[in-house]
């Protein structure tokens, strides 16, 4: 670790502030950001706490069905508080991580880091959310670009995220037993216009909405309405898993939630 300097501002608007020098760098949970300067990956001079932020923590139901979460809200407050607003997504936060990384992760330096294998990335764009940040509101389709990509400009920092509940719900997990990160995970909300499917650990391109098996669901939605069915795409391959196992297994998992909801 080498030397630098943390700002712990209290408002959105100071946070702001202290993130337009050029070197400094936002701080949430630290789940990612705190290893990655222990191996001196990154070397900002300035950390900038979210933490203390209270208008950023904490979660609240929507006037639609749904829960509006502030952005340096922790896992473990995700997995306690919004269950009575949508247990869909308090069930995917309870089972990030560990306890360590459950009370200290945030769910806006999930989103913000946007990891391959990440759960949260999966949770919003299987809603449909919107991401709030100190500048504007992003819908989920827009919002990730890429492997650790997101739309989020130099400065911008993750405020809220609202969830609109749908009729049901479910995340089914992969678990990859050291980092306990999803190998797959895949997300199955059903909403009355239909069914959106967002998979997160499996493609080359980040986390990916499956289309077809959307559409194969929206018209029947069982478990056998995706049989034969593989999603598209260039998968990972690595020592976990190679490219066909992980496409067969976005198969398999989903047909899981499918049958769970």
């Amino acid at each position: 670790m080498y030397e630098f300097d943390i700002e712990k501002p209290s408002t959105i608007d100071e946070a702001v502030a202290a993130l337009a020098n050029d070197e400094a760098q936002a701080l949430g949970g630290g789940q990612t950001l705190i290893p990655t300067l222990k191996q001196r990956l990154a070397a900002p001079g300035v950390l900038v706490s979210l933490r203390g932020i209270e208008d950023m923590v904490g979660v609240s139901p929507t006037h639609d069905p749904g829960a509006f979460i502030g952005g340096a809200t922790t896992h473990a407050e995700v997995a306690r508080e919004a269950a009575a607003f949508y247990p869909a997504l308090a069930a995917l936060a309870g089972g990030i991580g560990d306890p360590a990384v459950r009370n200290r992760g945030t769910i806006g330096g999930s989103l913000a880091n946007n990891d391959p294998s990440a759960c949260y990335p999966a949770a919003a764009l299987g809603s449909g959310a919107a991401i709030f940040t100190n500048k504007r509101e992003i819908a989920a389709d827009d919002f990730f670009t890429g492997l650790f990509e997101t739309a989020l400009e130099d400065g911008e920092i993750i405020t809220g995220v609202r969830f609109p509940a749908p009729m049901a719900a479910n995340y089914q997990k992969f678990e990859q037993p050291a980092s306990r990160f999803a190998l797959v995970g895949v997300f199955v909300a059903k909403y009355d216009d239909g069914v959106r499917v967002a998979v997160t650990g499996a493609s080359e391109d980040g986390v990916f909405r499956w289309a077809e098996a959307e559409a194969a669901l929206s018209t029947n939605f069982a478990p056998e309405a995706l049989d034969g069915m593989t999603p598209g795409g260039d998968m990972i391959g690595d020592i976990h898993g190679s490219p066909e196992y992980r496409a067969h297994l976005v198969g398999v998992l989903t047909k899981r939630a499918v049958a769970a909801i």
